[in-house]
């Protein structure tokens, strides 16, 4: 059976905070009892037989085993009963009692909430193919670990034979080439699979036209594979990387995670680099195309893309400029004694992603961008320690579900933990939950980046992160300005409690140093992007030469990041006036402005971290509410109430669709579904805007509808996936449906007290 192991080191790895938030998965087959693995079969047996209506896992694995750390009792098939509909006044404590219990139940000893981050469904497959073409698949994955891969890959295979870009999407060429070809490296036949899995995928990706019109990502990782040729790639030369800094294309100035993925491509285009061609690698040459490998033409492949997989057209002027590189600019670059220009590239890109690999601990930016790095790696020196150490870090970001073994996005929960504690905060019980809110707040200081990135990382390309948050564990020290603005947060409401109940406050140099990474942050136009500031020009999306997302080349300013940002100062500013006064003043003034000016017609803002316009309206009115706006004196919110309210559906929730992301446009869930975490996020913003003072009526109904869709055992269904990234790129938080019911149900409860409302009779 899998064990979840927390806060544990191992070989070639090092960290600067005891591992702290580290999760890896071992299986062990003398752990758990017979009753376990029962529970675990029958979970697996259940998801598999479901798949194709309930698209998500449930973490159902880990927590079980962190339940039963913390005893208390998991019954799966309580689990599955819903709460009675007879719910009254007096239930609402009763529920959050429940939900909190078991809320605390799924906490890890080092204070995180362990869980999933899915995304795109060609990670693993990325993954699995590094591993093949450096030799180590045997080394790094055992035979468990491949049987639950399969697993995981088969399960997310859709009707048609295909993989969808991610678990809730149509079958598109990239996921369905890739993953196809995952499979065959861990040892399917070309028959194998439930269903006829193998052929079925074989004949989607041979109806669509073949391998060759997967998109440039795909065509990237089969030319390292052998079953492309890099004469069917357009151009990514690694020559851009010697211009300098100032010029707007230089690969320093894209956003961090096309940055760190468009580099080590470069690399491999400049190399040329192919694996070694096995029979496999042969065999995968006729099971990928439909015309024999030598007659294609590779030429015209380069420009070919499956319509499933087109989000983003590239532009008259992209295509020009390829067709520009590959005709005359590559045979130029190549021949001597200009090809010293591609040497040179090569060197200082080596450098560059060694600089990146030691500062991150060998955990890179995302998991993408680590295929990618260790890639590189192992092509430098197969025998480095280096490469040891990036092969010790894969297991980071192996997760088991019942639904199987994948490659997580990202590593790390600290964005859950510093959620989890407003939530909790908010109800009128969390002093019972002390134990939780201690470890928590432990959590959350012993995550914070403590150092900046070693030398000049400023000409790294690298921003300042002392005293800032990741998203992920500290070890890889890319500092996020909205997981250090809640992060902050977190840590200033916890200081308001005494330490019997909070546990010790953090130091007053350390928040200091947070709220310096916040103010650094900041771009001109006072709103805040991610990773750091805006480095380059927002007409250079027209280069972006992936197919399957948009603005992934310049970092954009959000609602969200600004939001948090606001918020978060504003909460620093009381507790300390005088420092920085007039600097965190100006900044919280511009970065308000920056809010009202991004607000649609139709009151709402777009959200591009989560699903979607709910979750930009509910961050913009917690932004304005934290310099005094509120129903009253703001018609931005007034606006924005108008549009949550005509949302909601008659069952009295909120349901957003992941399309709206794509399309821009609000959509509701197929049937004009209710999502639980949709509908907390608009009790939040409605009640922050003083909806109960005007009409509590949309509040009763929604806190109804969430009351009803409690588990026995104090948990809330896992439904559609809820978050979001580049348009077109849906991904699921697995901790939010119990975070935001908890929160939403806690401050709709504080509010009817403080209002003076009578509850009503439900």
């Amino acid at each position: 059976m899998w064990r979840l192991r927390i806060a544990e080191g191992g070989p070639w790895i090092k960290s600067g905070n005891s591992h702290i938030g580290r999760e890896t998965w071992e299986f062990d087959q003398n752990f758990g009892s017979n009753e376990e693995r029962d529970a675990v079969d029958s979970a697996r047996e259940e998801f598999q037989k479901n798949r194709f209506r309930m698209r998500h896992s449930s973490d159902i694995l880990a927590r079980m085993q962190l339940a039963k750390e913390n005893n208390f009792t998991f019954d799966l098939q309580k689990a599955k009963d819903e709460t009675p509909t007879d719910i009254n006044p007096n239930t609402i404590s009763e529920i959050l009692r429940k939900a909190l219990s078991y809320f605390s139940a799924i906490q890890a000893h080092d204070g995180h909430w362990p869980g999933d981050f899915p995304g795109p469904l060609f990670t693993t497959a990325t993954m699995i193919i590094v591993l093949y073409v450096t030799e180590s698949l045997s080394i790094t994955l055992s035979s468990e670990h491949r049987k639950e891969i399969c697993r995981y890959l088969y399960n997310r295979q859709n009707i048609d034979g295909g993989w969808g870009l991610h678990a809730e999407g149509e079958s598109s060429m990239l996921s369905t080439a890739l993953n196809y070809t995952a499979l065959r490296l861990l040892g399917e036949s070309v028959d194998d699979g439930p269903d006829m899995s193998m052929p079925k995928a074989r004949k989607w990706i041979h109806d669509h036209g073949s391998a060759t019109m997967i998109p440039i990502l795909g065509k990237v990782w089969l030319s390292v594979l052998g079953v492309f040729e890099w004469s069917g790639v357009n151009p990514i030369p690694p020559e851009l990387f010697l211009l300098p800094s100032l010029v707007p294309i230089q690969p320093g100035r894209l956003w961090s995670h096309f940055r760190m993925a468009f580099i080590p491509m470069s690399y491999l285009y400049g190399k040329k680099f192919v694996g070694p061609i096995t029979r496999l690698v042969m065999s995968l040459r006729e099971e990928l195309h439909v015309h024999p490998y030598k007659k294609i033409d590779w030429k015209q492949a380069r420009k070919l893309c499956a319509k499933e997989d087109v989000y983003n057209p590239h532009t008259w002027l992209q295509e020009c400029l390829s067709d520009c590189l590959y005709s005359f600019g590559e045979p130029f670059l190549t021949q001597w004694p200009v090809s010293y220009m591609r040497k040179k590239a090569l060197q200082q890109i080596a450098e560059f992603l060694k600089y990146e690999d030691e500062n991150s601990q060998y955990i890179c930016i995302g998991a993408a961008q680590k295929a990618l790095s260790m890639l590189c790696c192992w092509i430098g020196n197969p025998n480095s320690d280096a490469f040891k150490r990036h092969l010790a870090r894969v297991a980071d970001f192996l997760w088991v579900g019942e639904d199987g073994m994948k490659v997580r996005v990202c590593v790390g929960q600290l964005w859950d933990v510093a959620f989890a504690v407003q939530a909790i905060l908010a109800c009128n019980i969390a002093e019972e939950y002390k134990h939780t809110l201690k470890k928590a707040h432990d959590f959350i200081k012993a995550s914070q980046i403590m150092d900046n990135p070693s030398g000049d990382f400023s000409r790294k390309y690298r921003h300042i992160s002392k005293g800032g948050w990741a998203f992920q564990v500290a070890d890889q020290g890319w500092q996020v300005s909205d997981c250090t603005a809640e992060a902050l947060k977190a840590l200033l409401l916890l200081s308001k409690f005494s330490s019997d109940i909070a546990g010790d406050q953090m130091e007053t140099c350390r928040l200091q140093d947070a709220v310096n990474v916040l103010l650094s942050l900041q771009n001109p136009n006072g709103g805040y992007g991610t990773w750091e500031l805006a480095r380059t020009y927002p007409w250079m999306e027209i280069f972006n030469m992936t197919e399957i997302y948009a603005d992934i080349m310049v970092e954009h300013q959000y609602v969200e990041c600004t939001s948090s940002v606001i918020q978060a100062l504003a909460l620093f500013r009381e507790k300390y006036p005088g420092h920085r006064k007039e600097e965190i003043g100006q900044c919280i003034r511009s970065a308000t402005e920056f809010i009202e000016k991004l607000q649609n017609d139709d009151g709402s803002w777009f959200g591009s971290w989560g699903i979607c316009f709910t979750y930009g309206t509910w961050f913009a009115i917690e932004g304005l509410s934290a310099v005094g706006q509120n129903y009253g004196n703001s018609t931005c919110i007034r606006k924005a109430c108008k549009f949550l309210l005509s949302k909601q559906l008659s069952n009295g929730g909120w349901g957003e669709s992941h399309l709206s992301s794509r399309t821009k446009a609000y959509t509701n869930l197929d049937g004009k579904k209710s999502h639980i975490v949709n509908t907390a996020w608009a009790m939040l913003g409605l009640m922050k805007a003083g909806q109960v003072e005007r009409d509590p009526t949309p509040l009763h109904k929604a806190a109804r509808l969430i009351m009803s869709m409690q588990l026995a055992n104090g948990d809330f269904p896992q439904e559609e996936m809820i978050g979001s990234f580049l348009k077109n790129g849906p991904l699921c938080y697995m901790a939010y449906r119990n975070i935001f019911p908890i929160w939403a149900l806690g401050e709709y409860q504080k509010l009817i007290h403080q209002c003076g409302l009578q509850q009503p009779n439900f």
